[in-house]
Order: structure tokens, then C-alpha cells, then sequence
């Protein structure tokens, strides 16, 4: 299991990832982004406890996916997969992502909704991946903004795989920082 904690002033969040994809439970004070992160964990086939409460929900929204990130990030498996790329449609919606889990940080979007737009981008960065949303068709932005996460999840469970090799070219990458 691994657990990220994050608190300001603003929010607290926990969160919790564990390959019990059954054991999903989630609480942030935002009714919608509950639903997005249930739906998140079971298409990436996690297991996934998310604990927020916060001033306002642009913040709450951000800290979780600043934490699920990091929790994300920590997980990285040097041999893993690395790549995914699924395509999700869902009613008039048609959402295209294609990520690359090598640790490097981007976001290319948008989505049609900022809050999810902005937690895209965080989620990428703090979980040091590449992310790429092409939303190909959709009107309802309900249903591009869930297509999105169900093909994220998607895209995270092919990346996830163990393939027991690095598929790098790099070799094991060090960086030091003295300050």
C-alpha cells in the first residue's frame, strides 16, 4: 500500500492506493469528483481510499490530485509497461488518452470543464507523467470529463503492467541537488 498525505491551510487530504481493487473508498466533500476518482480506481483497477475536506472546492479538487499524484508517482515501477493509450466513448463523448509514465511531467488537454482541466494538469505533474487528453467528439461536458477518467484509468492499468525489463534507454537515472 501506499499513502500520501498533503495539508495547507486550505485542505487536508489523504490517499491511499493498493492493488485491492476491490477496496475503494472515497470522501472529498465533492459529490462529482467522488464519482470520478470511484470510477478512476476501478478502470485502473486500484485500490483506492481518498480522505478530503478543505475551504473550497477548487482547493479540495487540486490537493487530492496533487496527492493521488505523488501516491502515483511513488508507486512507479521501473519495470512496468510505462505506456498507455486508450480511447473511451461514452454516450455522445469520445476521449482519447495516451500517457507515458516514464517521469517526465506534461499535460496537453483541455478538457471542457477548468476543474477538471486544472486537476488533469496536477495529477500529471505531481505524478510525473506525460498526459495527453484529445477529447474527439462530446457535447455533454458530463460525459467528456468521465470518458477522460475512464481513460485514464485504462491508459494508468496498461502502463502499470510489469514487464520485468526497463524500457528506458536511459538506464537508471540519477539526480542530485545540493542546496
Amino acid at each position: 500500500m501506499t499513502t500520501a498525505r498533503r495539508r495547507t491551510r486550505e485542505t487536508t487530504v489523504r490517499v491511499e492506493i493498493s492493488t485491492d481493487e476491490s477496496s475503494v473508498d472515497i470522501a472529498t466533500t465533492i459529490p462529482f469528483l467522488d464519482h470520478m476518482l470511484v470510477t478512476l480506481a476501478r478502470y485502473a483497477a486500484l485500490g483506492l481510499c481518498v480522505r478530503a475536506e478543505g475551504d473550497l472546492p477548487h482547493h479540495v479538487s487540486e490537493d487530492v490530485a496533487i496527492t493521488l499524484g505523488a501516491a502515483v508517482a511513488a508507486r512507479r515501477s521501473e519495470t512496468a509497461a510505462r505506456f498507455g493509450d486508450r480511447t473511451v466513448a461514452m454516450d455522445d463523448a469520445l476521449v482519447q488518452c495516451v500517457l507515458d509514465a516514464g517521469g517526465r511531467s506534461y499535460y496537453q488537454g483541455p478538457l471542457p470543464s477548468v476543474r477538471y482541466d486544472h486537476w488533469m494538469r496536477s495529477f500529471a505533474e505531481h505524478a510525473r507523467i506525460t498526459l495527453h487528453l484529445r477529447v474527439l467528439r462530446g457535447r455533454d461536458r458530463h460525459h467528456i470529463v468521465e470518458a477522460a477518467f475512464k481513460a485514464l484509468g485504462l491508459a494508468m492499468r496498461d502502463a502499470m503492467v510489469e514487464t520485468g525489463m526497463s524500457l528506458g534507454t536511459k538506464g537508471a537515472v540519477a539526480l542530485e541537488v545540493d542546496a
